[in-house]
């Protein structure tokens, strides 16, 4: 499958969960200021829902640049991600409506790890297809933040039954690490290749 589709289809399917996510969000009945107060959770779940939204598709817009191929298994991983993906307007409702209560946070992280370890999984899949020099390969390399979110998600899905707002702070900061896109991506895109010479130009070298 040509990746372009694929893109396209992960950008709609993202577009469809932020618009889903703001339509949740009910306006107050009333004029004034005042009558802002009692959405306030479901304001700041929506926020904190639509950067981590964002920093996927933004992730997924770097990963894609140092993508060649696309396998069957690859289309299936994706999916796989956007399942969990498309589960998020319903947990920051549900957190927001019952103004972050122990069972929705802790639901809330739970889809979160599922979210991480999926796009984990769909990076590994994509890297099956492409050869060990590939950008990809070395836009790969190394998986310290990956591992430390999924620890920290797990972290606050305990946490959450202990304090609702440390689980949260956790989220945040899962949120803080992921906000500015993967360097190595970029570094992967940039640094050329050292590539060594091809056997006929040393054989000529030597008969110099």
């Amino acid at each position: 499958m040509n990746k372009g589709r694929l893109e396209t289809f992960c950008d709609g399917v993202i577009a469809i969960i932020i618009t889903i996510m703001v339509l949740e969000m009910k306006a107050p009945q009333d004029a004034g200021l005042d009558a802002l107060c009692p959405v306030w959770p479901a304001f700041a779940s929506y926020v904190l829902s639509f950067i981590y939204v964002g920093i996927y598709w933004n992730n997924h817009h770097h990963l894609f640049q140092t993508v060649h191929r696309v396998s069957g298994p690859a289309l299936w991983a994706s999916l796989h991600w956007l399942f969990w993906l498309s589960l998020i307007p319903f947990v920051t409702r549900w957190m927001g409506a019952t103004q972050f209560a122990t069972w929705p946070v802790a639901i809330y992280g739970v889809v979160m790890l599922m979210c991480g370890a999926a796009w984990d999984l769909t990076r590994r899949v994509l890297l099956c297809s492409h050869n060990a020099d590939s950008d990809l390969a070395r836009a790969m390399m190394g998986h310290a933040k990956e591992s430390a979110s999924l620890a920290l998600y797990a972290i606050a899905i305990g946490l959450a039954f202990v304090n609702v707002w440390l689980a949260c702070a956790l989220y945040g900061l899962v949120a803080a690490i992921w906000i500015i896109p993967d360097r190595r991506i970029e570094r992967a895109i940039n640094t050329p290749v050292s590539r060594p010479p091809l056997r006929s130009n040393l054989n000529d070298s030597e008969g110099k």
